[in-house]
């Protein structure tokens, strides 16, 4: 039964009956699983490509995915406690530090 979808469902069964998360699987929760992750997963891309286009690359690199994740309220907080490698830090700037207007 193919849904639409390119995450592999099979796989994904597979994965969730030897990970032990319960007894049984119902049939579509594989279905339903994959699909959660193609979405989350063009999510992230597509702000990470945005990421990357403004600092004029072509490539996205670990550093384009930290900034995408953090600077989206809601992917931070599903994300809060995920290390990225390579990621680096937001930049900020403390107020105290910047120029004082006159």
């Amino acid at each position: 039964a193919k849904a639409g979808l390119t995450f592999p469902c099979a796989r994904i069964k597979r994965f969730l009956k030897k990970g032990h998360y319960a007894n049984r699987i119902g049939s579509g929760s594989a279905v339903y699983m994959a699909a959660v992750l193609e979405y989350l997963t063009a999510e992230i891309l597509e702000l990470a490509g945005n990421a990357a286009r403004d600092n004029k690359k072509s490539r996205i690199i670990p550093r384009h995915l930290q900034l995408a994740i953090r600077n989206d309220e809601e992917l931070n907080k599903l994300l809060a406690h995920a290390t990225i490698s390579q990621g680096g830090v937001l930049p900020k700037l403390h107020p105290e530090l910047l120029p004082a207007a006159s």
